[in-house]
């Protein structure tokens, strides 16, 4: 008997990941979040963060010792290499806390592990179920201008550093269509939780 339901979830920034996952932990699903976790590995004083000075410098530290996270942001979104290496500092560490939390959860769980760079990172083929949402990237411009307040030059940069829609697409088993309202996207969230919680009382 598989102890868990695995389901991995992705799309591009601005997609609508973080709408997707509040509405299925709203069912009951235990989400991972892979942002969160990778904010937590580069807390002050952890290794993670000592590692990502040492790589790039200290004038990427706040006077409190944190991490000046748009400081990174820019170096890494305008630099493949930059990105590259701190991918290899900050994932393995991300990796490890899912892992451990995976574990803990209790039997029959559905468990959402959201991945911003699931597909970039080849880990599709680690889930029982790999869910995408999918935005026009118009709409995803827009968001990123209005939310996060970059430039238009900003936001196309971060998009081209992420999988394109067709990639993300091919390693989808779920396509979610997040062109619309919310309520629309909730009412495909609400059918497929139905169905996953169908797979879960299945396999047990």
């Amino acid at each position: 008997m598989q102890k868990i339901y695995s389901v991995g979830l992705t799309g591009g920034i601005a997609s609508g990941k973080s709408a997707v996952s509040a509405r299925l932990a709203e069912h009951g699903a235990l989400i991972i979040d892979a942002d969160l976790l990778a904010r937590q590995v580069l807390e002050p004083g952890s290794p993670g963060l000592d590692e990502v000075v040492s790589a790039f410098g200290d004038a990427l530290l706040t006077e409190s010792g944190e991490l000046d996270r748009a400081g990174l942001g820019q170096i890494v979104f305008a630099d493949e290499e930059a990105r590259v290496r701190l991918n290899a500092i900050v994932h393995p560490r991300v990796r490890a806390e899912a892992s451990r939390l995976r574990a803990a959860a209790p039997e029959g769980s559905v468990v959402v592990e959201d991945i911003p760079l699931l597909v970039e990172t080849g880990q599709q083929g680690r889930f029982d179920l790999v869910l995408v949402v999918q935005t026009p990237e118009r709409q995803r411009i827009e968001r990123i201008m209005r939310d996060r307040g970059a430039t238009e030059e900003e936001a196309r940069s971060r998009i081209a550093a992420q999988a394109t829609d067709a990639q993300r697409a091919a390693a989808a088993d779920v396509i979610l269509d997040n062109s619309g309202t919310l309520d629309e996207l909730h009412r495909q969230v609400d059918e497929l939780y139905e169905k996953l919680q169908s797979r879960v009382t299945a396999q047990q």
